[in-house]
């Protein structure tokens, strides 16, 4: 074959666009909770600075822009008077309490229409003492599209919450309680 023949194959080839890389911002995120739940040894030892998850860098550059719409609708109305998160708990840990992570794992699914499962599965109990015979650890799902060119996180659901275990869905309805006026937990912003 010509030179030229192989130039124009060349061309003609699409070009292949490097996958995303849909643990990243999952990865970022567990760092963080890491970060956020470390043991320090004694109580004379100063933590180190709070990782927000839902900080401003991490809405622009780990979120989809349907979960950062929810979130900022929810975020109207802080659980605290002081303002800050719409959650009274720590969303990604599943409590107000917990223990230093231990044991994380995380598992990549198959892609499959730019979408794709991150699961996470961690130790955050580990210091509470003697467990139940069926305990199982913290289980996360990320939900991760392709958004822009970028893997970004849509949904986090929580296999162990009794009810509405999709992060999105109790944004949603942190919002329409908040707009009702409505405290369930949450105090709403006047």
């Amino acid at each position: 074959m010509s030179r030229f023949g192989l130039v124009a194959l060349a061309l003609l080839l699409p070009v292949s666009a490097e996958a995303a890389d849909f643990k990243a911002p999952v990865a970022e995120i567990m760092t963080a909770a890491t970060s956020n739940w470390q043991d320090m040894g004694s109580d004379t030892d100063t933590p180190p600075p709070y990782v927000d998850y839902f900080s401003e860098d991490f809405l622009k550059r780990l979120y989809s822009k349907d979960f950062v719409a929810k979130y900022r609708a929810a975020a109207k109305y802080p659980a605290y008077d002081d303002g800050g998160s719409p959650f009274d708990y720590d969303p990604i840990i599943g409590g107000q309490d917990g223990c230093a992570l231990k044991d994380v794992t995380t598992a990549e699914g198959q892609p499959a229409n730019g979408a794709e499962e991150v699961t996470v599965t961690f130790d955050n109990s580990h210091c509470f003492g003697e467990r139940a015979s069926d305990w199982q650890p913290e289980k996360l799902v990320f939900r991760m599209i392709e958004e822009d060119g970028h893997a970004v996180i849509d949904d986090i659901e929580r296999s162990s919450f009794e009810d509405g275990a999709s992060l999105k869905k109790e944004m949603v309805e942190l919002a329409e309680s908040g707009a009702k006026g409505e405290t369930g937990g949450n105090e709403s912003v006047e």
